[in-house]
């Protein structure tokens, strides 16, 4: 079981943001996204904290 590797964030030339994961790690039967090749994820962060979270985007249940 693979729980953590070495990522990077980089900046394209485009100036988006991509944060790559290790084959590895998302690959590992434990991953917590399974199933498409690509989701929508909220990602978020605290000041003064060197850590990113990453959570699967849900959408909000419509208003009525």
């Amino acid at each position: 079981m693979v729980s953590e590797g070495r990522g990077r964030l980089f900046r394209r030339k485009d100036g988006k943001y991509l944060v790559y994961l290790p084959k590895d790690l998302a690959e590992d039967s434990m991953f917590p996204f399974k199933g498409a090749h690509s989701i929508f994820v909220k990602v978020s962060f605290k000041l003064k904290d060197d850590k990113l979270l990453i959570e699967k985007w849900i959408e909000p249940e419509p208003e009525e």
